[in-house]
């Protein structure tokens, strides 16, 4: 069973042509599929389920950018099926293949023949000293973004690797990125490009005042630990874009490689460095 999830931006009639040309083609080669349930009421198809039921389909096809599948993996968890991306917006890192490329979507599908990258993901944790106060838990595939809330002062932080003190930031904020999340947040704020295998993380300061503070790879086997400096400040903490945790002196915020990783599609074809030098536009030199 396929489960289908879609962004159908409405003024888009272009998208909804091409998830109906796609469900069309299941249709045809007698392909069991099941549309996620705001999906379904966009086409206004009948055959939908709950994401919980998606979740447990042997693969999910993501219509859309790197948001729509984001937004799909953190509905979905834990459970994390293989995720097949089709991207039909501008500038997407996870998708497999274009909307061009409905046909070899389908040819990959029935025959199976798309390879799997296990994306690492970072599982945090907030624990604080008051007892009575719950520790807040997460799960990320892109990155751990700390920073000021609506206030203009800058943020003071403590990392420690290890339990070992790494250095303090004074900036904007920071920004802890997976491999698949190196090319976002990280990648605009200065931080290198990663390789989906590497094994290791990134701690990206954002526009830091000390100009030495610049992008740290650690090895995933880290533990990485961040504590505020300034007793009254208060920072935002957030999870690939997705859910967000205010947190507050006395609490320290502890990030580490999570058990589980996540099957996303990759056409046998192409690889992660061809998809780099098509979306980032990059060509050989004759030096």
């Amino acid at each position: 069973m396929i489960g289908l999830i879609a962004h159908i931006p409405k003024p888009e009639a272009k998208s909804l042509s091409l998830i109906q040309q796609f469900v069309e083609n299941l249709r045809a080669v007698g392909v069991k599929f099941l549309l996620e349930e705001s999906t379904a009421t966009v086409m206004g198809e009948k055959c939908h389920g709950s994401t919980e039921k998606i979740s447990r389909c042997d693969l999910v096809v993501v219509f859309g950018g790197d948001g729509t599948i984001l937004r799909a993996v953190h509905r979905m968890t834990p459970h994390f099926p293989p995720i097949f991306g089709i991207n039909t917006g501008s500038l997407g890192f996870l998708t497999c293949l274009g909307p061009q490329e409905i046909n070899r979507a389908i040819e990959c599908i029935i025959r199976r023949s798309f390879v799997l990258s296990y994306r690492s993901m970072l599982s945090l944790e907030i624990e604080s000293k008051i007892v009575s106060q719950p520790t807040f838990n997460g799960m990320g595939l892109n990155d751990i973004v700390i920073s000021r809330g609506s206030r203009s002062q800058l943020v003071r932080l403590t990392v420690l690797i290890n339990n070992n003190v790494l250095t303090n930031y004074y900036a904007d904020g920071l920004i802890i990125a997976t491999p698949t999340g190196s090319t976002a947040y990280s990648l605009a704020a200065g931080g290198p490009i990663l390789m989906p295998e590497s094994g290791v993380f990134v701690i990206t300061p954002i526009c830091p005042h000390v100009l030495t503070n610049r992008s740290t790879v650690v090895s995933d086997h880290s533990v990485i630990e961040v504590r505020l400096l300034i007793p009254e400040q208060e920072i935002n903490v957030s999870i690939d874009g997705q859910a967000t945790h205010r947190m507050s002196p006395g609490e320290t915020l502890r990030l580490t490689k999570a058990h589980t990783a996540l099957p996303l599609a990759m056409l046998p074809e192409r690889d992660f460095s061809q998809v780099l030098s098509q979306k980032l536009k990059w060509s050989g030199s004759n030096l």
